[in-house]
């Protein structure tokens, strides 16, 4: 049935995609008539007053976020500093082997001379916890962080940055939880490959709690959805904003341009997702901290040369904050903008991160539910308030921007800001775009085939045909009007929020199990340490 499915998907797609009878935008058009109802049912805006609507699912992830914090007793907080050290590697030795078979009991393992053996990989896993971040971070850190914040500030004005922080410590512990269970309930094929995220502990979990029809049609659901996320939100769009700026950075007027931009952008993306998360980690770990780097030093030579504007800014944020400076919705219109930007910014909640966390090596589900909790704080609290910050400094005489009046070209309004201290650095964000597009597409090829496999079976035959499809759909990203196609995909993104969210909710005392697991090995290790026994981690 499944290899009936997969040849039947694999033959029609491509004819749906090019169904359109004479030019993209009539196929936008059909496109919109089949599938708007979807779009306007997980985007639907819930109305409490004549002013104030706020997205349901905007709820359900905020919701999901506060309960997580409460009940895990505030770890976006309590655990910062330990994650910080995971992935330093300070723990890898308890990881690998285990806190009792290290540290338990000291002369046993001097006697029988563990050190030998902190070489084996045996460990399920594929990599690091930093290359699992990093691998995470690359689809989340991106375009919104440069051009969503923009437009958040254009509506909400600078008070929706206070929101956003928010929205990204809450965050933290939606990325705690939801990515302890996907390496609690992986799967690791015989040749060693890891296969996990919400579709397999939503089947395993609810199975445990004798809840397994529910599971299983929660995870079916939810691979639906993730495969056709990757093929929109986490590809076409990707590949045609970078397609945009490459051709605007160029002046290049040919109609094809983009097919051309596109059909590169498909090789270099095949050269690293043929290899498989392996490959996709040892990329990401690169590009990500060097992207984000460039971003991050740029504002930081703004923020240095308008120093003393800093304080002013931070007062226009905290005021507008709590009263909406005029802005049309005032208070409650401000708070929504920035959650909504925030928590669509690190996609906490949503359960495509999980998919990537899934394949660090460690015999402890929760320290990489820990070393996770760092991404919305990275990606939000971080790198979106530096834009934040970077565009109200600028744009204090309101050179360039009104607060209250939408805009659509975020993009454009950040490198506006970005010039105004540093010239021509619109050039090097063009190529910070890309960039970001480019590790976007790598991880959300990883994200949609975890899917694919889960519906379609797993084989070397299963991952081709997904891959050639998702290269297939980069060139169709670089190169139509997307409108509607884009709708569409973002709410498929965001409708994963719904199983996975009532998932990790139903779970959560096995992730509070795990927690208190991987504390109490951390603890055995620091006693030991403290009785004078030698750390280990520096032999492996």
């Amino acid at each position: 049935m499944k290899r009936y499915l997969l040849s039947l998907f694999t033959l029609v797609f491509p004819f749906i995609t090019f169904a359109q009878e004479s030019t993209s935008e009539k196929f936008d058009r059909v496109f919109k008539e089949y599938t708007g109802w979807f779009v306007e049912g997980i985007f639907y805006e819930i109305p409490f007053s004549e002013d104030y609507h706020i997205p349901w699912v905007l709820i359900v992830l905020i919701g999901g976020a506060l309960f997580f914090t409460f009940y895990f007793k505030f770890i976006n907080f309590t655990g910062f500093r330990t994650a910080l050290l995971v992935v330093k590697g300070k723990y890898e030795d308890i990881e690998k082997h285990g806190a009792d078979t290290l540290y338990g009991d000291v002369t046993h393992n001097e006697e029988h001379n563990i050190i030998e053996t902190l070489r084996d990989d045996s460990v399920h896993g594929e990599v690091s916890h930093f290359q699992a971040l990093t691998a995470a971070l690359s689809a989340t850190v991106g375009l919104g962080n440069i051009a969503g914040v923009a437009v958040a500030l254009s509506i909400g004005g600078p008070g929706a940055t206070f929101w956003m922080i928010v929205a990204g410590l809450l965050g933290m512990a939606s990325k705690f939880a939801e990515c302890t269970l996907g390496v609690k309930y992986r799967d690791v094929g015989e040749d060693g490959t890891v296969y996990g995220g919400p579709m397999y502990y939503l089947t395993k979990g609810f199975a445990e709690k004798g809840m397994k029809p529910l599971g299983k049609v929660l995870a079916v659901i939810f691979a639906i959805f993730v495969v056709g996320g990757s093929f929109g939100g986490g590809n076409m769009f990707q590949a045609n904003q970078a397609a945009a700026q490459f051709t605007k950075l160029f002046n290049l007027q040919s109609d094809n341009a983009g097919m051309y931009f596109g059909f590169i952008m498909a090789a270099l993306v095949a050269v690293v997702i043929i290899g498989g998360i392996k490959r996709i980690a040892s990329v990401t770990e690169k590009v990500v901290p060097f992207m984000a780097g460039i971003y991050v030093l740029a504002s930081l030579i703004i923020l240095g040369a308008n120093w003393h504007l800093i304080d002013d800014a931070f007062g226009l944020i905290y005021e507008g904050a709590f009263s909406g400076l005029g802005i049309a919705g005032g208070l409650v219109g401000v708070m929504i903008q920035g959650i909504r930007r925030g928590a669509f910014s690190n996609e906490a909640g949503v359960g495509s991160a999980a998919i990537a966390h899934s394949a660090v090596r460690t015999k402890y589900p929760a320290s990489e539910g820990i070393v996770a909790l760092l991404e919305p704080f990275v990606d939000t609290v971080v790198i979106c308030t530096m834009t934040a910050l970077v565009i109200v400094i600028t744009n204090f005489d309101g050179a360039f921007m009104e607060y209250g009046v939408p805009i659509k070209e975020g993009v454009e309004l950040t490198a506006t800001a970005f010039d105004s201290v540093i010239p021509h650095f619109s050039i090097i964000l063009t190529i910070a775009v890309i960039l970001f597009a480019f590790s976007t597409m790598v991880s959300w090829s990883y994200y949609g085939m975890q899917g694919w496999v889960f519906l379609f079976g797993k084989g070397k035959k299963t991952d081709l045909i997904y891959k050639i499809l998702f290269l297939f759909f980069v060139i169709v990203g670089s190169s139509i009007s997307l409108g509607a196609v884009i709708d569409f995909s973002d709410a498929m993104i965001f409708a994963m929020v719904v199983p996975n969210i009532i998932g990790v909710v139903v779970l959560s005392p096995i992730i509070r199990k795990e927690l208190k697991k991987y504390m109490r090995a951390i603890t055995v290790k620091e006693d030991a340490l403290e009785e004078g026994a030698e750390d280990l981690t520096k032999h492996m």
